[in-house]
This record gives structure tokens, sequence and C-alpha cells, in this order.
């Protein structure tokens, strides 16, 4: 069953997993700062009064706090028993935000067992001592991750929020029925992804690498338009390159290719497939 917030194609909340952000408990959430630049003028004191372009600035939106215990998407579908269980155990997660373009490693935050996914979409990438850097898996918005490795980081390409849940918290909410199902799918989804992408690396030809990654991609995130199915997050030739484990200058004549085809066309920051969504499971 789609959970409420779910937007793409396949059910994310089965799922599948910049450098400096604070993790924070939500009582501490980070809340927007005025500057100078963006901050209604007004008239001062001795000095004149504000014109009327001063009078009609628009004021400055403060960013909504993100609260696990009321906010998390693991408790959509719960009933009201589980549910005020489970956002009683939420209620002792930090909070992590990452601001698009960011990086964080987590080797600062102990005894991590799993990260949710509230809000946009990031990657972990992989450095390998020698060789490139390789993106090892992507998540969207309703997704769990296993926490990375130690040469491994989180990058943001959106704004991110994530709610770190901790081995004790993890195991609290697994003896909760409904929430336990959640987080099974999910963990279950993330090993499945990671399967999917060590697959496509069997393909000699990159162009089919680059092909069967844009389906899944669109497949996991994609979000249907007249004339075919739109990737919803920023996806550069660098990005698609480290997902496919190959070099840029490839990546960029596998997508030229595909792009003669007909199969794919650039949409703005990212990739539109022109292929019906029912085409997505038969076209790899």
């Amino acid at each position: 069953m789609l959970p409420p917030r779910a937007r793409t194609l396949r059910d994310r909340s089965h799922i599948s997993t910049p450098f400096p952000s604070d993790v924070r408990t939500p009582e501490r959430v980070t809340r927007t700062h005025l500057t100078k630049s963006d901050a209604p003028v007004a008239a001062i004191p001795g000095q004149g009064r504000a014109t009327p372009e001063d009078l009609q600035q628009p004021p400055v939106k403060r960013e909504r706090r993100f609260t696990p215990s009321t906010d998390s998407w693991l408790l959509d579908g719960l009933d009201e028993g589980d549910r005020k269980l489970a956002a009683g155990i939420l209620s002792s997660c930090a909070a992590l935000r990452l601001a698009a373009g960011a990086r964080r490693r987590l080797g600062d935050v102990e005894n991590v067992a799993a990260l949710v996914v509230e809000k946009g979409f990031l990657v972990v990438r992989a450095s390998p001592p020698s060789g490139r850097h390789v993106v090892v898996v992507e998540a969207g918005e309703s997704s769990i991750l296993v926490p990375p490795s130690a040469r491994e980081h989180l990058q943001a390409l959106t704004d991110c929020w994530i709610t770190v849940v901790s081995v004790p918290q993890l195991e609290a909410l697994l003896a909760i029925p409904g929430a336990a199902g959640t987080l099974v799918r999910g963990l279950g989804g993330a090993l499945r992804k990671r399967q999917d992408a060590a697959s496509y690396l069997a393909s000699v030809h990159h162009v089919d690498r680059v092909r069967q990654k844009l389906v899944q991609l669109a497949r996991e995130y994609g979000r249907v338009k007249p004339d075919g199915v739109r990737i919803e997050f920023p996806l550069t030739h660098d990005l698609l390159a480290e997902m496919v484990a190959s070099a840029r200058e490839t990546v960029t004549r596998g997508l030229d290719e595909l792009q003669r085809s007909g199969f794919v066309a650039r949409d703005g920051h990212s990739y539109k497939l022109l292929i019906p969504p029912e085409a997505l499971d038969r076209a790899e």
C-alpha cells in the first residue's frame, strides 16, 4: 500500500540508504536567521520613514522545523495505539538537516542503526583509497538506509531531513508490529537497490549501463508526464557516471546516443524518459 506521502511510481515505504551539517534533536533544529540583505526594511528612528518600496517587500519565510515524533512518514498508516508508541520512541531520535550540495560523514555519531530519509533526495558516495568515486545507493523521501561505512558519506542533492535511529531505538520500533513491517520492507528495499546497482555493472557496453540506470531511477523516483517519465532530482553527467562506475566522457557519449534514439531527453536539471510508465518494467 502506498504511504500517503509517497509521490513516485513505486511504493517507497518498502524501501529500499553534506560535510558540515549538524545533528540536532527536534528541540534544537536550526531556524532561518534574518540577514541584512533579506530582512524587510523598516524606518530607523531619527533617519526618516520607510519608502513605499520598502513596505512592499514580502516577509521572510522561516524554515519549518521538522519533528520526527509528529512528522515522520514511519507513522503513516499506524493505528492509534502503535502510532502513540512509535511517536514516543521517535521523540528521542535526532533530526539531521542537510542542505542541497552538503556532504556528511557519520563518524562522530555513535550507535547509529538506520537513517530514515524524511524529505529530499541524497546519495551515498564511496571514496576508495584508489580509483574513482562511486555512488553505492541513492535515496529519496520515504527511504531507509543503513549507516554509511568509514569510506562512505552522504551527499544531499536537494534539501534533506533525516531521522537518525540508534540501535536501542530501532529495537524498540521493531517491537511495534505496524512499524516493524515498514522497517523490514524499507531495509529490504535498500538491499535490493544495492543489488540492482551491482547487476548493472555486468553490462559490457556502457550505454546499456546508462539506460538501465535511467530506467531504475525513473521507476523509483519518476513522475509521470504527458510525454514520458521525469526523474525528480538533479542528475548531472558526473553523478550518473559515479552511479554506473564509468568515466564522465563515456556517459556523455551514451546519453547522446540515447537522446538520438528518442529514448531520453534533457528536462531542466534532470532527464525525462520518453516512454510510457507501463513500459519501465520491460525497458531494461
